[in-house]
């Protein structure tokens, strides 16, 4: 990799089995040689993405806008006044040969023990290979549905949609962080901008965890998360957009400290 390097500048979901794992009628022999060689691809690209991480905090200014514009940077984004001070703030984009409405159902999904993050699974989904496919039963999308990071999240350890407009833009949030997406149409295909916002609280106990997974690791796997939704939805045939309409919701669900519940 150079630092030159960048990427290239649906509500018709397809049919998928209930989990994004699908079944199947394997013996136990050869679904344990499926799952060595799942677990052999993890440990390769994490392997591969291990000099991303120790680059990072040495080429910040550049990789905390890669793939971006000027003008995607300068633009304003869902979420962007509700950390001012916030430490930590990128802006990252790629494009994708595939209308709108058939890469949204990709972030839809997304979460442990759902459809996973699309990238290195093995450090950021525990090990089980993220989804290929859309699966229905988790595009039914809410104001104040939890996306875990983990088995058992928190709300520390799950990001809350706080608004959306599908298949235009969504906002993530936990305390200490905002996440927003855009796609914005471009030629029959979608620019997917992602923006996060973290606040280093370094009055919590685990304050230095949160610097050490941004500044070594949001990179490498922001990296592959937008690549691996690129590759999942150029994979999908271009419906027609004809039946897709558009969803908004916005408004905050506020508990007694101000916070979502």
């Amino acid at each position: 990799m150079t630092l030159s390097e960048s990427p290239p500048a649906n509500t018709h979901p397809a049919t998928a089995p209930t989990s994004p794992w699908p079944e199947s009628t394997a013996t136990p022999r050869s679904a344990g040689r499926r799952s060595g060689v799942h677990l052999a691809g993890q440990l390769r690209d994490a392997a591969g993405d291990l000099p991303r991480f120790l680059i990072a905090p040495f080429v910040r200014s550049w990789h905390l806008t890669w793939g971006a514009t000027a003008a995607e940077i300068d633009a304003a984004m869902p979420g962007d006044e509700l950390l001012p001070r916030a430490h930590y703030r990128s802006t990252r984009a790629i494009t994708i040969s595939s209308a709108p409405h058939n890469v949204w159902p990709w972030l839809v999904q997304v979460g442990c023990g759902r459809a996973g993050w699309y990238a290195d699974d093995l450090l950021d989904n525990f090990a089980r290979p993220s989804a290929w496919q859309i699966n229905p039963e988790w595009q039914d999308l809410r104001i104040g549905q939890w996306l875990p990071m983990v088995p058992r999240p928190s709300e520390r350890t799950a990001f809350v949609v706080d608004s959306f407009q599908a298949p235009n833009w969504v906002l993530w949030r936990t305390p200490n962080r905002t996440w927003s997406w855009r796609l914005v149409p471009v030629g029959g295909g979608t620019r997917l901008i992602s923006r996060m916002r973290t606040v280093y609280e370094w009055r919590r106990p685990l304050a230095l965890v949160t610097v050490l997974l941004m500044e070594l690791a949001d990179y490498p796997m922001m990296r592959r998360m937008l690549r691996g939704i690129r590759s999942r939805a150029e994979a999908m045939p271009d419906e027609d957009a004809g039946g897709a309409h558009s969803i908004a919701a916005t408004g905050r669900l506020a508990g007694p400290d101000g916070w979502l519940r």
